[in-house]
C-alpha cells in the first residue's frame, strides 16, 4: 500500500490493470482500515481516469457473487449518489412505477454514505428482507415485478469497504462503481451521476457495452431529473440537453424535493407518493425519472407516452401493489 500511495502523492495515475489489482487488493482484505482509508481519501482529492474506473469496475464484477437473469429483460434504475442534495428516495421509488408499468426491474442499492438515507436504508425501514439468493429474487422478479440487489451480499469489496465509508461519511470513487456494478447485468439502466465529467466518463464506457443507457445528469448537480433545472442526457443517440420547459413542467425549488436527510423521513415520503398522498412536485419528479427509464428500455417512444404509462402505473396503484408484493414476499 506504501507504493500505491505515493503513486498518488506523486499525482501519478493507474492503468486499467493496476486498478484492477488494487481493488481486489482491497475486496481480498490485503490492506488493513487505516491503509484503506488512506487510499479513499487520497482518491478523493483528484479526478478519477476513464482507465482507473474501468479497472475498478472489472474487479467489483469479476468478484461479485453470480446471478443469472438471463430469462427476464431487465432495468435498472440507480444513482451515484453523492450530489449532497439530500432528495427523498427519487430513483427508488420510480423503480416501483416502471415495475407497476410492467417492466423488469432488478434495482441495485446500498445503505447511505455521503446522504441522510439510501435506498437500502429506506428499503428496510419499510419491511424488506435482504437477499442474495437467485430464486428468491426470480420469485419475486415474478411476483412483484422487482428485485432488489443490495450491494455488500453481492460484491465483496462493498462489504469489506462498507464501515469504512461510514465512518469518513463522504463521497469517494465507491459512490462512482455502485451503478456499474449491478450483478444481475440488466440489459437496460438509467444511471444518474453528480458531475458532467463523470457523466461522459460513464459515456465513453456504456459505449463499450450492449446496454441500452440513459445517463442523466442536472445542471444544477443532482443525479437525476429533479425538475429544478434543465438536465444533460447521455445515451446511444449522443448528449442532449433537456429544458424542463420542453417538457411541459414548471421549475422547482429544490427545498419541494427534499426529505431524505433522515431514514423516517424519506419512507414517509416513500409511502405518501405510493398511496397517491405526495405533493404534486413528489409525484411529478418520480414520473419523470420513471419515464425517462421506459424510454430507456422502449427507445422508439416518445417522452410523453413514457410519462402517462408511468401515471397510469402509480395511479392505478399497481406501483403500490408491486411494493406490497416484493415485502410480503
Amino acid at each position: 500500500m506504501k507504493k500505491i500511495l505515493n503513486h498518488l502523492f506523486e499525482n501519478k495515475t493507474f492503468s486499467s490493470a493496476e486498478a484492477q489489482k488494487i481493488l481486489t487488493s482491497i475486496a481480498m482484505g490485503e490492506f488493513n482500515h487505516a491503509q484503506i482509508a488512506a487510499f479513499i481519501t487520497a482518491y478523493c482529492m483528484r479526478n478519477i481516469t476513464v482507465e482507473e474506473l474501468q479497472g475498478f469496475r472489472d474487479a467489483m464484477l469479476d468478484l461479485c457473487l453470480k446471478v443469472d437473469f438471463s430469462d427476464f429483460e431487465l432495468v435498472d434504475l440507480c444513482g451515484t449518489g453523492g450530489d449532497g442534495k439530500d432528495t427523498f428516495n427519487i430513483s427508488t421509488l420510480a423503480s416501483f412505477v416502471v415495475a407497476g408499468a410492467g417492466h423488469k426491474v432488478a434495482k441495485h442499492g446500498n445503505y447511505g454514505v455521503s446522504s441522510g438515507c439510501g435506498s437500502s436504508n429506506v428499503m428496510e425501514y419499510l419491511g424488506y428482507h435482504f437477499t442474495n439468493d437467485e430464486s428468491e429474487l426470480k420469485r419475486s422478479l415474478e411476483k412483484a415485478g422487482i428485485c432488489f440487489i443490495h450491494a455488500p451480499l453481492f460484491n465483496p469489496a462493498m462489504k469489506t469497504v462498507a464501515p469504512i465509508r461510514r465512518e469518513l461519511g463522504v463521497k469517494t470513487f465507491f459512490n462512482m462503481l455502485g451503478p456499474m456494478c449491478n450483478p444481475a447485468k440488466p440489459k437496460n439502466q438509467i444511471v444518474g451521476v453528480f458531475s458532467l465529467e463523470l457523466a461522459r466518463i460513464y459515456a465513453y464506457l456504456y459505449q463499450q457495452t450492449d446496454k441500452n443507457y440513459t445517463i442523466i445528469h442536472a445542471v444544477d448537480g443532482f443525479d437525476e431529473v429533479s425538475l429544478t433545472c434543465d438536465f444533460k442526457t447521455f445515451s446511444k443517440k449522443g448528449e442532449a440537453l433537456t429544458k424542463i420547459a420542453d417538457l411541459g413542467f414548471e421549475e422547482l425549488q429544490e427545498t419541494q424535493i427534499q426529505g431524505g436527510d433522515t431514514i423516517e423521513s424519506s419512507a414517509k415520503i416513500f409511502t405518501e407518493v405510493l398511496n397517491g398522498e405526495a405533493t404534486e412536485a413528489q409525484t411529478n419528479v418520480v414520473l419523470c425519472n420513471a419515464a425517462l427509464a421506459i424510454q430507456t428500455i422502449k427507445q422508439n417512444v416518445s417522452f410523453a407516452d413514457c410519462y402517462y404509462e408511468a401515471e397510469e402505473s402509480l395511479l392505478s396503484k399497481r406501483a403500490l401493489g408491486s411494493f406490497k408484493n416484493l415485502i410480503t414476499g
